[in-house]
């Protein structure tokens, strides 16, 4: 196969490398896209082959980053994400409105399999809070749509706060996607920061 005379798989060996350096861990196909170092993955899948296949020539452990250990892994990472933002969340709001008033996976009518993080009782108002921790803007969008799906298909008639937990996507932007969104949010639901909560409940204490 005659390789592009400007992407060598030595430059690809060396932009991995710097990647990787920089970040603690080999890139996937979105990250490589993003990285300037590196050619697109449409690049790669042309001219060597596939991801798959530039793991392989580069003697990488993991090639197939669906599968095996790094999936594994990647799933344990996101589950202890979500598991300190929820306890996170908790503290915050027993600390706010007390133990009495923060119920933990409340179940959204007689089916025990629709269940949302916190219901939270309020004289002026109860609301519900349900957590995601999104590791970057394009997974945010994916989670939401999944949501709005989710919700869309049950009644239910308190406000709902999607709860985003990544402290590097900033209120402003995450209210810019929510406004671009084609899918829109429904009347009683919102999408938050952490910031943007403890905003909300100090006005409810």
């Amino acid at each position: 196969m005659a390789y592009n005379t400007k992407w060598t798989i030595e430059k690809i060996k060396i932009g991995f490398k710097s990647f990787y350096n920089e970040f603690g861990h080999y890139p996937t196909a979105y990250e490589i896209d993003r990285y300037a170092k590196l050619p697109s993955s449409r690049q790669i899948q042309r001219v060597f082959g596939g991801l798959i296949e530039i793991r392989k020539m580069l003697s990488l452990k993991e090639t197939d980053f669906t599968k095996g250990e790094f999936s594994s892994k990647r799933a344990l990472k996101i589950t202890q994400k979500a598991s300190t933002a929820n306890l996170d969340v908790y503290t915050y709001l027993v600390k706010t409105f007390g133990v009495d008033y923060v119920q933990k996976d409340y179940n959204l009518g007689d089916d025990k399999r629709n269940r949302i993080d916190f219901h939270v009782i309020n004289k002026k108002g109860d609301f519900l809070i349900d957590i995601f921790a999104p590791s970057n803007t394009r997974t945010l969008i994916g989670c939401l749509n999944s949501k709005l799906k989710t919700y869309g298909e049950l009644n239910i008639d308190l406000p709902i706060i999607f709860l985003m937990m990544n402290d590097s996507i900033t209120s402003q932007k995450l209210g810019d996607i929510v406004r671009n969104k084609k899918s829109k949010l429904r009347q009683r639901q919102q999408v938050m920061t952490f910031e943007d909560l403890k905003s909300y409940c100090n006005s409810r204490k």
